[in-house]
């Protein structure tokens, strides 16, 4: 519990802004919820009608001066568009941590923040940097140890975590014969509510040097890699599970290229790169599929056999990659 010096002294750190706060709360009947370290405007806010925005509508706001609060700052980036939340990091002694979040009722009104506000004076000398918040949802816990169990590790999450849409377990790739977990959660704010509570100790399972990090591309695609290796017993038999024998290059870009003409895209162009080649012969290959007109480019690793049956692992493996665009296009274009 907070002793009473220490809730004095934090009460008289930066009193004029606090009432000045509460002036504006009082004023305009904006309620403010503080919780697990950030205070909380909207969610959806008072007159919302409908849904929340989707997925791309929030930013990303650093560089604030501690003691500026949420009766400048809403008013602020509610200029450009209406605010459907709006987070502001505290500290416990009721600064401000330097950084918030805005998120918009639209990717336009989000958009049109990062214009108006990047590198924004909000005081003389003091710029702030308004960008795309990284959306981060997913949280990688190591030093977990060899005997942990999914079901063990999912169940005691379920007790300590909100938000958690699923748990897979992974040996770890420096600590053998230890383990690590890749966490999903629903939202940013869900693992980072997450991140915060297990840093804190609340797991209490694994061994004491657990560490609880959000995870990283690298090791995101290290793990995919670990996961995508083809077994033994499927090398050994010199069997490709992956290309079928009637399927050529021709025929399968015959039918994403009628695809894309028909939803008035353009010719798809691919690239691949073997990225590394197992005792058994099979490769792996990088590729990337780059489609104008469409938003982003569609990318992956898949396996090819050392079999010999006239197509070169590089035809291959464009077929594949060919038929992961057409499923991926065939959801998209519904």
């Amino acid at each position: 519990m907070e002793t009473l010096e220490l809730k004095t002294w934090s009460n008289g750190i930066n009193k004029a802004s606090k009432m000045a706060l509460l002036a504006w709360e009082k004023e305009t009947g904006i309620e403010l919820v503080q919780i697990n370290g950030q205070r909380r405007y909207g969610g959806p806010p008072p007159g919302w009608v409908g849904g929340p925005p989707p997925a791309g509508t929030e930013v990303y706001i650093a560089r604030l001066p501690q003691d500026i609060y949420e009766n400048t700052l809403i008013p602020l980036f509610e200029r450009v568009g209406k605010l459907y939340e709006f987070r502001l990091m505290m500290t416990f002694s009721g600064l401000n941590r330097g950084f918030a979040y805005a998120r918009y009722g639209s990717r336009q009104d989000a958009q049109s923040a990062i214009a108006a506000f990047h590198r924004f004076q909000l005081r003389q000398g003091c710029a702030i940097v308004v960008c795309w918040s990284t959306q981060k949802r997913e949280l990688v816990v190591s030093g977990l140890g060899a005997s942990v169990s999914q079901r063990e590790l999912e169940a005691t999450l379920q007790t300590v975590t909100e938000g958690i849409r699923s748990v897979t377990l992974h040996s770890s790739p420096s600590q053998k014969p230890g383990k690590l977990a890749v966490l999903k959660y629903r939202s940013h704010e869900a693992a980072a509510l997450a991140k915060k509570a297990l840093m804190e100790g609340n797991l209490r399972i694994g061994e004491p040097k657990m560490r609880v990090d959000w995870l990283e591309p690298q090791l995101k695609q290290k793990l995919q890699l670990c996961k995508e290796e083809p077994s033994s017993s499927c090398v050994q038999g010199g069997e490709s599970p992956a290309v079928p024998l009637a399927l050529t290059l021709q025929n399968v870009l015959e039918c994403l290229n009628m695809l894309c003409w028909k939803h008035r895209l353009r010719t798809p162009l691919f690239m691949t790169k073997c990225v590394q080649v197992n005792p058994s012969g099979w490769q792996q290959f990088w590729y990337q599929v780059a489609i104008p007109g469409s938003h982003v480019p569609i990318d992956g690793f898949i396996w090819v056999s050392p079999d010999r049956q006239g197509q070169s692992e590089h035809e291959k493996a464009k077929v594949l990659a060919a038929l992961h665009v057409l499923q991926v296009l065939g959801g998209q274009l519904k």
